[in-house]
């Protein structure tokens, strides 16, 4: 009872956050893409390689769990565990092609989101924030401030919840545990290192994209990367390595002017390996159960994370963990549940998560830099 109390206090969230995140972040990159000729490049390479980390993130778990499975025996001592949290584990009809497109659009905003129908709503909050951006400065900002401050209330409720996370995690763990026994932390191990290896994969990409796009030196960017890329594995915050990424872009020879307009945005709207590894984590959830997602519902859950992404906060990973996946896993067709099990082993994943964001941060910049060299 208490880790279903618990677990309830995160999910009643889900749904207003997804809102008022994707309404601030994409109003704000729309607003920022209107700022010139730099801030309009770099939020065209933000939704590319937010598009292309969810499609990535999708076929690479995919491919991870068929040539790493978890082992059968542990998969299922799991699945009963995870029963005995939620009874909501099993899966739901998978639907057809027809539903998909016929449900892609919402007939009723309120029912969809009263119903957990996630794609139809984050279409109607990306319209709507695309139209609020159309708007005159003064209604755009009375509107944007609006949805800002329900996004931060919520996030300070999430806030609040996650401070008494170790009694509801040790309850759900408790139950998971009384059921699945060692299982438990075979299963655990497991999706640590598949997600991790995951983000690591998107912060190689970094590299080729700084190197060919950017015209960096190989050896150059690696070695001077060292510096900010410390810095983000030592506090999980992009914002807090914002400094070291300004020093090692500049050393970089990037142009004053780009770095100091492409970076602090970087670090309030991009996150490079959050849709693959958002959309990594729902997927294994659904390898956990046994579940075989629909190409109708892997294409749902995909879409959600990358647009999802637009509305990233910099937040430790722990605090944004369950509003950022839970659209996606909701899309797939899978419980949130075991997320807010999987929130207390988050730390390796979110410091994987801080190095790719940051590596992709300098990277983007310089390829900005290189596509914008000549004056505006």
């Amino acid at each position: 009872m208490i880790g279903g109390l618990w677990l309830n206090a995160l999910k009643m969230t889900v749904i207003p956050l997804i809102v008022a995140l994707l309404v601030t972040g994409v109003a704000k990159g729309a607003e920022a893409a209107r700022g010139g000729k730099v801030a309009g490049r770099s939020v065209v390479w933000f939704v590319l390689i937010c598009t292309g980390s969810a499609i990535f993130g999708t076929l690479m778990m995919m491919t991870l769990t068929d040539l790493f499975p978890l082992p059968q025996e542990a998969a299922e001592a799991l699945r009963v565990g995870l029963a005995g949290i939620d009874p909501t584990t099993a899966s739901a009809p998978v639907p057809t092609i027809a539903d998909f497109f016929s449900g892609i659009v919402p007939s009723n905003v309120v029912f969809a989101a009263s119903n957990g129908d996630v794609l139809p709503l984050v279409v109607f909050a990306l319209l709507f924030a695309l139209a609020v951006a159309t708007l005159p400065k003064a209604q755009r900002e009375t509107l944007v401030g609006f949805f800002e401050a329900i996004g931060d209330a919520l996030l300070v409720i999430i806030a609040w919840v996650l401070r008494i996370a170790p009694i509801g995690v040790f309850a759900l763990a408790f139950t998971l545990g009384a059921s699945a026994g060692g299982a438990a932390f075979t299963g655990v191990l497991h999706y640590i290192v598949l997600v991790s290896v995951l983000g690591l994969l998107v912060t190689l990409v970094g590299y080729p994209i700084a190197i060919l796009f950017g015209g960096v030196g190989a050896a150059k960017f690696s070695r001077l990367m060292l510096e900010p890329q410390t810095v983000a594995i030592s506090t999980r915050s992009s914002l807090a390595s914002l400094p070291a990424m300004l020093t090692t872009a500049r050393l970089l020879d990037v142009r004053e002017r780009v770095a100091d307009i492409t970076l602090p945005m970087a670090v309030a709207l991009f996150r490079a390996t959050g849709p693959a590894m958002n959309v990594g984590v729902a997927l294994y959830v659904a390898h956990w159960l046994g579940y075989e997602p629909s190409l109708v519902q892997l294409i749902a859950a995909t879409a959600v994370a990358s647009v999802i992404s637009y509305g990233a906060v910099s937040l430790p990973g722990e605090v944004s963990f369950i509003s950022s996946i839970a659209p996606i896993a909701m899309a797939l067709g899978v419980p949130i549940a075991p997320l807010a099990l999987l929130v207390a082993v988050e730390m390796i994943p979110d410091i994987v998560r801080t190095l790719g964001n940051v590596t992709l941060d300098v990277s983007v910049t310089t390829a900005v830099n290189r596509s914008t060299a000549d004056p505006d």
